[in-house]
């Protein structure tokens, strides 16, 4: 739906109100044409409105998560798996636990009551969890966790493959004083990005520098603090490497206040490919979060006709290169 968006310059929202058919919003007869144009362009597949069911009743999966509104790749997630289930024509009925057992023990009871095919259990944050025990009496797998006793089948990115690659893209521009903004360090993702960015340096002979190193908070204040430090402090690294694209905010906005060329003098990268990538001047380079990929594969895992084995899936995390990580000064 992003690519739709983007082929059409208009919202997702604008794209998901007109690819599902609602007429009685307020969308010019134009707007409605380069968006369906762009769809069959993509090769999206359009929701027909008042499309009938094979069957009296659609089967359902369900889906659970922690929390939704504080992360944008929660949508991503949901819509893939909702994309995935409907072309097997099953419905999608998710919920928003908060992490509250009462109440998840309370949904999996309905959920076991109305025989759907299968739960997905997810969180927002990719973290080690204890699923509730009434999880074992439904067909499951986790999106974006996992368990100590691996008992269920999970799908989370590949993060240290991703800050490897993100890395060895700086490596392969010709920088070598290569920093690193870290998000918090209790965060999964953030102490697997950094293992995969020291993987990189190490493969490549490059000593790891503490000095390079600071430590960030995944917004795009601490990715400003942690540039004005790396400035201000020792030999000015030739390549900055913020483990979202939050921090690349901020530090692009620091390299501006210094009067350091972004992309000129100093190189950026970020993670996760967030809309606001494409945006920035010049336009960040960048690691994609597969989370529409995980949702389809938690999707296609549920409804397969086999119990998924107990292991634990990697997606890969793609390289996203646009302008930001080369410069002019390469020493």
């Amino acid at each position: 739906m992003k690519d739709v968006a983007l082929r059409a310059g208009v919202s997702q929202s604008t794209v998901s109100f007109v690819l599902n058919g609602l007429d009685d919003m307020r969308i010019g007869a134009e707007t409605r044409r380069r968006v369906i144009a762009a769809a069959e362009e993509l090769g999206y597949r359009r929701r027909a409105a008042g499309r009938p069911p094979k069957h009296a009743g659609h089967e359902v999966i369900g889906l659970m998560l922690d929390e939704v509104a504080t992360s944008p790749f929660a949508a991503i997630s949901i819509e893939g798996v909702q994309e995935a289930a409907w072309k097997n024509d099953v419905l999608v009925e998710v919920v928003m636990t908060g992490g509250d057992r009462t109440y998840e023990a309370a949904i999996l009871r309905k959920w076991a009551t109305d025989r759907v095919r299968g739960v997905i259990y997810g969180s927002i944050l990719t973290h080690m969890v204890s699923p509730p025990d009434a999880l074992a009496g439904h067909k499951a797998v986790l999106l974006n966790c996992h368990e100590e006793k691996a008992r269920l089948p999970s799908v989370v990115p590949a993060e240290r493959r991703g800050g490897e690659v993100a890395t060895q893209a700086l490596i392969a521009a010709g920088h070598r004083r290569i920093a690193f903004i870290s998000g918090e360090p209790w965060m999964e993702a953030s102490d697997q990005r950094m293992e995969g960015y020291e993987r990189a340096l190490r493969a490549a002979g490059i000593p790891v520098d503490p000095s390079l190193v600071v430590e960030g908070n995944f917004l795009p204040s601490g990715g400003r603090n942690a540039t004005l430090r790396l400035l201000d402090e020792g030999a000015r690294p030739d390549a900055i490497f913020c483990a979202n694209d939050l921090m690349a905010v901020g530090c692009y906005e620091a390299l501006k206040e210094r009067g350091v060329g972004v992309g000129t003098e100093i190189a950026v990268m970020g993670y996760d490919d967030q809309e606001i990538a494409q945006h920035l001047a010049p336009a960040l380079s960048t690691v994609l979060l597969p989370h529409r990929e995980m949702g389809h594969w938690a999707a296609r895992m549920i409804l397969g006709s086999e119990d998924p084995a107990a292991e634990q899936v990697r997606l890969e995390c793609p390289l996203v290169l646009r302008d930001s990580h080369r410069t002019t000064t390469v020493s």
